[in-house]
């Protein structure tokens, strides 16, 4: 599976300084793609008023921008191993912030149905495309930590998602209607969607005027054909595997938490939306980028002592951590003390998901980054697609009371997140016989 080409041995590494810009650039774009993402999940209840839905439909907004981005990532992944990742990456940050704006001028679920499809394809051009430059601007045992860090993006994205869009949807609530030609009158969740989705218009920018690294590892512009990723599956299929189920679970049971939190705070708690949007937000932005990076560091440390399996079992350990606290929470006496456990719950929801990225480079031949990257988008997608609508399921038929919610996410979290774990756990062994092996091809 390895293939010479000069490539690696010849060009020097770009700067450590150009590198990390390039990574911090990298983090804003990722942090404005969750807020686009995520700014859905703070105007849940002005939506199912206007629009006339139940939580389960609501759900499927986050769901339907899940499978599009999902399958939008396999073909932009194949492109992401033979052309300008940095094009792809520009292109799609435009094209995903128009999207978003659209939503905020349709006037029908379904209008927003469609626009939040654009949005997924939109997003899906990042994390291959990051995937791969990434292991060009870096030397493979660097890589996790860039990775992790750059997973710092999309956490503080969601964090400020909740806090701008909480700070706008206070904002606008109280002011005059906005009237835009051709549009019309706009709702207050509406402009919500319009004023977040612009600032990425501009960002897009940014990235055309980024270098290109060379490509390590293969001729220049030859990415790795479908026959030769589906050997590589073949030759590491439980590691795979058991990556992509164990995290996958832990996705559904985060992304289902993150979804239903502003309205968990206020069907239980009596907040107002605004309100309970902003502090949560802040709670996201300031203890959720630590996780990431201090699983990172624990599995160097892990690793440093020999075990091969270091970036499944750091993982792990933050994924089994988070669902305890998840169920913690939820049984809060009040909102105080439900935010004072949203700390160390927004730390550990996010902590697997840096090394879950940051696993895959080091085992995988140069030449397929990208695309081993947008196969495991596309199954953790899943897990995306799922959480919110299946908790709204719940929600809806299963405990429909006004503090139905609590249990829903009792239910989604404790079942999906330990199977996570179970998953990664059998994992671990073949994953240190994987990266055994790269160490061997590279070597």
């Amino acid at each position: 599976m390895s293939h010479s080409g000069g490539s690696r041995d010849e060009a020097a590494w770009p700067s450590r300084t150009y590198a990390w810009l390039v990574v911090a650039a990298l983090v804003v774009a990722a942090l404005v793609a969750y807020i686009d993402r995520q700014v859905v999940a703070i105007v849940v209840d002005p939506m199912k008023a206007d629009l006339g839905v139940n939580d389960a439909e609501i759900g499927w907004l986050y769901g339907v921008f899940a499978v599009f981005y999902a399958i939008a990532a396999l073909p932009i992944a194949w492109l992401a191993d033979r052309r300008s990742r940095k094009l792809i990456i520009a292109a799609g940050i435009f094209f995903w912030s128009l999207m978003t704006m659209a939503c905020g001028v349709s006037r029908t679920f379904w209008q927003v149905l469609l626009a939040r499809i654009g949005v997924g394809v939109g997003e899906a051009t990042l994390s291959p495309a990051t995937t791969s430059l990434v292991g060009d601007f870096f030397p493979r045992e660097q890589v996790p930590v860039a990775m992790s860090v750059y997973q710092a993006g999309p956490i503080m994205g969601s964090g400020v998602a909740f806090i701008i869009g909480g700070y706008v949807l206070g904002l606008v609530q109280d002011a005059p209607p906005l009237v835009l030609p051709v549009f019309g009158e706009l709702a207050p969740w509406q402009q919500t969607f319009v004023y977040v989705g612009a600032p990425g218009l501009l960002l897009a920018l940014l990235f055309v005027f980024l270098r290109e690294p060379a490509r390590r590892g293969v001729e220049q512009g030859r990415g790795g054909t479908l026959s030769e990723l589906a050997a590589f599956y073949r030759q590491n299929f439980k590691a795979l595997a058991m990556h992509h189920l164990g995290f996958l679970a832990l996705v559904l049971a985060g992304y289902a938490f993150v979804f239903w939190s502003v309205s968990f705070f206020v069907r239980v708690h009596g907040l107002e939306a605004p309100e309970a949007s902003l502090t949560f937000g802040w709670i996201f932005l300031i203890a959720g980028p630590l996780g990431p990076v201090v699983v990172a560091v624990l599995a160097r440390r892990l690793s440093a002592r020999g075990a091969k399996d270091a970036n499944i079992l750091a993982g792990m350990i933050g994924g089994f951590l988070a669902i305890v606290n998840i169920v913690v929470i939820q049984f809060a006496p009040s909102a105080f003390w439900a935010f004072v456990l949203y700390v160390p719950a927004m730390l550990l929801i996010n902590a697997p998901f840096g090394i879950a990225a940051g696993a895959l480079p080091v085992i995988t031949p140069p030449n397929l980054r990208a695309q081993v990257a947008a196969v495991y988008l596309f199954v953790s997608a899943l897990g995306m697609m799922l959480g919110p609508p299946i908790a709204g399921a719940f929600n809806e038929y299963v405990f429909p009371d006004a503090d139905g919610v609590r249990y829903s996410l009792v239910t989604v979290s404790s079942v999906f997140g330990l199977l996570g774990v179970v998953l990664l756990q059998f994992g671990r062994k073949p994953y240190a016989a994987s990266l055994e092996a790269a160490d061997r091809r590279d070597g």
